[in-house]
């Protein structure tokens, strides 16, 4: 249950979730009758070092979100401890995580997409302009409420300015949404989640992660391989997100966009963005004559069709010219068959006056 010191300030009212770490509760808060959440975790065994590190990022998703209010990120309300555990008392979202809402295969159209990746920039932007990257951006920890609203949770691996908790080489995150610089275990900035955000962007609009596998395919992946671009993989998303995914994951950090706030105003122009014209497929100037269109040819009787042969250089008056033994052999009989064709064909009259 609730530590002693909480018991008196709140009501639990259920259990949202329970794990080796700790309990989350349900609650209201008597004096202001707001609802609320409530973590509550052991604190750990100092001769344990991975249970410390734990705790440490436990106070740390206190310190960094309590330094952030905002309408697209959970609220840090209190935090506190005692000598067997520690809480944070936040805000209750109600409505689940966008993780659910994908495992269930639902899928969003265009203009939703547009809202969600809007809303999760927005966030995003105002906490980068505070000093704080969250590092763990993926759907599980987008939570939406009843009514569609974003909010973004657990900055439990937080990077705050002027932090020295993390330290060069140490692998932090989730694989699938790790940028290069992750994987390499280098100093990260805002375009870490900014590369989260674009792989997040790209499941959305096709239904498939970017990097898929296990922990070494999805870093081989990351380091060195182009997915497919969006529009290859779903009819419905406008080409304009290919070049947006393109940039957003690009393997160098300074090569993706510089904020959020510009990814999300990409992520709007996207919509309206022209395709390419396609390439002209039939002659120019005749309209409805393409490679699809129906073409009618005469075929000699007799056999398969053959090439059309070169129209014959004009003979001088009176005849003279060309040899009569050339005239005399098979040139001479496939002018016959020729005319033969024609006026059968064609019928009498057809022909040019002689």
């Amino acid at each position: 249950m609730l530590p002693a010191e909480l018991n008196t300030k709140y009501e639990v009212h259920g259990t949202l979730g329970a794990g080796a770490m700790g309990t989350v509760y349900d609650a209201v808060d008597r004096i202001i009758e707001r609802r609320v959440a409530i973590k509550v975790v052991n604190r750990p065994n100092e001769s344990d070092p991975e249970a410390v590190e734990a705790h440490a990022r436990f106070r740390r998703e206190a310190q960094a979100a309590g330094r952030l209010s905002h309408p697209n990120i959970v609220g840090v309300y209190d935090y506190g401890e005692n000598a067997t555990q520690a809480w944070i008392v936040m805000e209750l979202v109600e409505g689940g995580s966008l993780k659910g809402r994908l495992d269930k295969q639902e899928r969003f159209p265009v203009p939703e997409i547009v809202r969600i990746m809007g809303e999760v920039c927005a966030g995003l932007h105002y906490s980068h302009q505070r000093g704080v990257v969250h590092r763990d951006i993926k759907p599980g920890n987008i939570m939406m409420t009843t009514d569609g609203q974003v909010k973004i949770a657990d900055f439990g691996i937080a990077r705050l300015e002027n932090s020295s908790m993390t330290q060069v080489g140490t692998l932090i995150g989730t694989p699938s949404y790790m940028a290069p610089e992750q994987f390499r275990g280098e100093p990260v900035d805002l375009r870490a989640d900014i590369w989260a955000a674009g792989v997040m962007l790209y499941q959305l609009l096709t239904g498939e992660k970017p990097f898929e596998g296990g922990f070494s395919a999805v870093m081989h992946k990351a380091l060195n391989t182009e997915p497919p671009p969006p529009s290859q993989l779903s009819v419905t998303t406008p080409r304009g997100f290919d070049a947006v995914i393109s940039r957003a994951l690009a393997k160098r950090p300074e090569d993706r966009y510089r904020s959020a706030a510009e990814f999300a105003e990409a992520i709007r122009q996207a919509v309206h963005a022209q395709a390419p014209a396609p390439e002209p497929t039939g002659l120019p100037g005749l309209p409805g004559l393409n490679d699809d269109a129906t073409m009618v040819s005469a075929r000699p009787a007799g056999g398969a069709p053959r090439a059309p042969q070169p129209a014959a250089a004009p003979q001088p008056a009176g005849g003279k010219g060309a040899p009569v033994g050339l005239i005399a052999g098979g040139a001479g009989a496939a002018v016959i068959a020729a005319a033969a064709a024609w006026f059968f064909l064609l019928g009498p009259g057809a022909g040019p006056d002689p």
